[in-house]
């Protein structure tokens, strides 16, 4: 733990129910929670989601705690959108997923993406005028969709009116968290 108190903090992950990157979900929330945050995880219904380990192997099961159409943005400080491939794909798809993501920017509350997870901020529209990171396959859509796309471990920007917190890959995590704990504590 960072030694960072979040209590009274409360953030909401948003996933799929099958392909998150086990890493970029179980980290974070572990993090969070230690550090005396509440989070919930809202996947697209209520089964439990299976996580994968670098898109093809197994990972844990991790039981949601709401839906994304049950979920109040209003309710959270933070968003949190972790990659994997199958996941960030389909729930780029969802459109609850886009209007939290939206309703976050729109209020000015920060959203935190990592690896794929960019994918549901390039299709809901905000990554124009944007200095971002994610997994390398992802740079022309980012580039397509107006925002400058960078080899870093993690970038905090606050360009058009919300902080948005990005990061490479599971590699990238110590950095990430400590922008989210930041960015949480700001």
């Amino acid at each position: 733990m960072s030694g960072t108190d979040l209590s009274g903090r409360r953030v909401l992950a948003v996933v799929t129910n099958y392909g998150v990157e086990q890493d970029e979900l179980v980290v974070p929330v572990d993090h969070l929670r230690a550090a005396g945050a509440t989070v919930d995880v809202a996947a697209v219904d209520d089964a439990p989601v299976e996580t994968l380990v670098g898109d093809k192997d197994p990972g844990s099961t991790v039981q949601p705690t709401t839906t994304l159409g049950a979920a109040d943005a209003d309710a959270y400080d933070l968003l949190l959108v972790p990659g994997g491939t199958l996941n960030a794909d389909t729930l780029r798809l969802q459109d609850d997923a886009l209007r939290l993501v939206k309703a976050f920017a729109s209020s000015g509350r920060p959203v935190a993406a990592i690896c794929h997870g960019p994918w549901l901020l390039v299709e809901a529209g905000l990554v124009t005028g944007k200095r971002l990171t994610s997994y390398p396959s992802l740079t022309t859509d980012v580039r397509n969709a107006g925002g400058t796309w960078v080899d870093e471990e993690v970038v905090a920007d606050d360009a058009q009116g919300f902080r948005l917190v990005t990061s490479r890959t599971p590699d990238d995590l110590k950095a990430f968290l400590q922008e989210i704990d930041a960015a949480l504590t700001a």
